[in-house]
């Protein structure tokens, strides 16, 4: 499979992710990954450096349903893509994690906009509720008084894994979902690039 198969959203994440990158994850970091949603609200994805930690070093809202995604994922390979743009020289510049607006890709397909977002207590609720699972997907019930919020009420829908975290600079970075078979190839991969 060539990399512009992988990488369908554009050209210019070859340059950024060059293909030692893509093919070698020895001296990568390990975070913890989960993506949760209502099933018809928007889905969240939270990286955590430490599985059992209750605040998430990155949270974002992703521009799609938390149904779609599970359809995505349906699918053997899913590739996210979050681009944001350069600020303008002389203003100061963020960590890419930190940005706080991204043009979402998923597979190509443009979605809208995906947003950063400051950890709410629901956010936490979910977080802790889910802290013992290190790889698996399930469903926890909420209830209109519930952590999610009175609108949400239903159930709401995760999905936790292992990722790789790899930076190719500070305008690139991207995480790979360790493959829960063993066999090392990432099935979901979510890449961060600021143009």
């Amino acid at each position: 499979m060539s990399l512009r198969t992988m990488l369908p959203t554009c050209s210019t994440w070859l340059k950024y992710f060059p293909t030692t990158y893509l093919t070698h994850y020895n001296s990568c970091r390990k975070v913890t990954g989960t993506l949760f949603g209502n099933r018809r609200g928007h889905v969240s994805f939270a990286i955590q450096d430490n599985s059992t930690s209750s605040e998430p070093s990155f949270l974002i809202e992703f521009a799609m349903s938390t149904t779609t995604l599970v359809k995505d994922m349906s699918s053997p390979l899913v590739r996210i893509a979050l681009e944001c743009e350069k600020r303008p020289r002389g203003s100061k510049q963020v960590r890419l994690s930190r940005e706080p607006s991204w043009n979402m890709y998923c597979n190509g397909r443009k979605c809208g906009d995906a947003l950063l977002r400051a950890c709410t207590d629901s956010d936490r609720h979910v977080l802790h509720t889910v802290r013992n699972v290190s790889v698996g997907a399930g469903v926890i019930p909420v209830v209109g008084d519930g952590p999610m919020g009175g609108e949400l009420e239903g159930e709401l829908m995760f999905f936790r894994a292992n990722f790789e975290r790899v930076i190719g600079n500070r305008d690139s970075e991207a995480f790979y979902m360790t493959n829960l078979d063993g066999t090392g190839g990432p099935e979901l991969s979510i890449f961060l690039l600021r143009t």
